[in-house]
């Protein structure tokens, strides 16, 4: 009697563990990773479905991972908008995870340095007010802005993410602008990278957001 008493007792402590991790499972909070960015990220000159962020939403799907990928990038976009964008998209979403794609439209419209410096600290800041884990996406311009500008425009985005104690990737087009072949990883404006160059880019992303995830 008594032994059956016990056994049943067991059954019964079986079956609530079992319920309770099935519906902690259940409940587990889903990620979402938030990319501002510009026509890097927003499919410039592809087909819809071929860009990084596409690709990276792929990766996660893949890997069984519960995480689902907003894109809010915008073709020529700055880091200024941006900053004005932020808000409202860390409302909306509420992101886990944010990807800052911005900067280079900045370098193109001859803006200081210190103008994209301050917009990309006021959006780390935020995002991370708002609870989320934040990877900068670092860029570079060409030679012929001169080496002076050059290297306190690559330097901006490093000391974002020192100041703020965020991820980076130091250059977001690493083996496509900087590979003797680069003029066939890019689209006829020798500005947006082609398709063939997309899982490259999310290849440089996934390295150091997956030590996010």
């Amino acid at each position: 009697m008594v032994f059956s008493l016990v056994r049943r007792h067991c059954i019964a402590t079986a079956v609530l563990l079992a319920s309770v991790g099935v519906c902690a499972a259940a409940t587990s909070p889903q990620q979402t990773i938030l990319v501002v960015g510009d026509s890097l990220s927003a499919e410039y000159g592809l087909k819809r479905g071929s860009g990084w962020v596409a690709l990276l939403g792929k990766r996660l799907q893949d890997s069984g991972k519960l995480v689902t990928v907003v894109n809010a990038s915008i073709s020529g976009d700055t880091t200024a908008g941006g900053a004005s964008r932020l808000p409202a998209l860390l409302a909306q979403h509420k992101p886990t995870h944010v990807i800052i794609e911005l900067g280079g439209n900045d370098a193109l419209r001859g803006l200081p340095v210190t103008t994209t410096q301050t917009n990309l600290n006021r959006m780390t800041q935020m995002a991370l007010q708002a609870k989320a884990r934040v990877l900068l996406l670092g860029m570079a311009v060409p030679p012929n802005y001169g080496a002076d500008y050059a290297e306190q425009f690559s330097q901006t985005f490093v000391k974002v993410a020192r100041s703020n104690r965020v991820a980076l990737v130091p250059f977001f087009l690493k083996g496509v602008a900087d590979v003797p072949q680069a003029d066939t990883l890019f689209q006829s404006d020798h500005i947006h990278p082609t398709e063939q160059a997309h899982p490259i880019m999310l290849d440089n992303v996934w390295r150091e957001l997956q030590k996010l995830l």
